[in-house]
């Protein structure tokens, strides 16, 4: 059986529908199923089990001999988050145990990182082991993922095969319960739907004009791709970055979007809300030399293809991946 925890989550349900797509159905689904708004992100999978997060550390140390992988990806994933005990059990201290229970029951495993952990960039983007002893997340949450990054680097016992993939900004099908943490592409439909226009972030950084801010945006089908990819994958233990490679603008993707709308552009600009302004990353970019070096070689998907997809297929439609 493969593990995926996160499941009725963005990313998590994507990758169940993708090893669906794969011939897949012996998965073991782990999360908190008790919000109704994220019911239909896995009401129509198919799957062996479904486990609830408080119980799945007894489930898998009763049922290791079955599990044969586990995608690691729940987590408090909300950058505005600033309960740092919260973030410690769910992101650090939840994700030990798993790690300890893979290690010892010799199970291979994927978890999410985040590009979070890289601060200001400050120390550039590049996925070296060596490096989150010297990073400077800007929040709790990006505190909390370079932590456990740190932590499972020092151990010497481990699962046979791992992975801490560096997700950086991941949009597509499936954030519809995410609210003030969904994409901006899902933020800019709504906007447009409802008034015509999108409001964009104003820069508070001279180096940065307004809408100017540089991210890496990819495509939720790419990374789904990638972690499929990386079940596969044993010549590599350790941190991997999970971006496109390419920085883009703020403004470039809500052109994108208005062109997959077919309205006409209507982009002002507003302040930044000062509880993120100083934490507010203007630039990031996932060096990814070291997926494409242990042979990972389909193209990714450019914005203007991904946010046409996502629109037209999901987003105008109310569909689900």
């Amino acid at each position: 059986m493969i593990v995926v925890t996160g499941s009725a989550g963005f990313i998590a349900s994507c990758l169940v529908s993708h090893l669906n797509d794969l011939g897949r159905t012996d998965i073991v689904l782990v999360d908190d199923f008790s919000r109704s708004q994220k019911q239909a992100n896995f009401q129509d999978k198919a799957f062996a089990e479904k486990v609830d997060r408080n119980e799945f550390i007894s489930w898998f140390s009763v049922h290791a001999n079955q599990v044969k992988f586990v995608y690691h990806l729940g987590a408090r994933t909300d950058t505005t988050e600033f309960d740092r005990d919260l973030l410690t059990a769910l992101n650090v201290t939840y994700s030990q145990e798993i790690w300890r229970l893979c290690s010892r029951n010799n199970i291979p495993l994927v978890y999410a990182s985040s590009a979070a952990t890289y601060g200001m960039g400050e120390l550039g983007y590049e996925d070296s082991n060596d490096l989150p002893s010297h990073l400077t997340p800007l929040n709790p949450y990006g505190d909390s993922k370079n932590e456990f990054d740190i932590w499972a680097l020092s151990q010497e016992q481990s699962p046979p095969h791992w992975k801490g993939v560096k997700f950086f900004n991941v949009y597509g099908p499936n954030e519809y319960h995410k609210g003030r943490m969904a994409s901006v592409i899902m933020h800019t439909f709504n906007q447009v739907s409802s008034t015509g226009g999108m409001k964009l972030f104003r820069s508070h950084n001279p180096d940065y004009r307004d809408g100017e801010q540089l991210r890496d945006f990819i495509y939720v089908k790419d990374v789904v791709s990638v972690l499929s990819f990386l079940q596969t994958e044993e010549s590599y233990n350790g941190l991997i970055n999970l971006g496109t490679g390419t920085a883009r603008s703020f403004l470039d993707l809500a052109k994108a979007t208005f062109v997959a709308m077919g309205v006409p552009e209507n982009i002002s600009f507003i302040d930044t809300p000062a509880d993120i302004r100083d934490k507010y990353q203007y630039f990031t970019e996932a060096n990814m030399n070291k997926l494409r070096a242990l042979g990972y070689s389909k193209p990714f998907y450019t914005l203007e293809e991904g946010v046409g997809d996502y629109v037209v297929k999901y987003l105008k439609e109310g569909a689900y991946l």
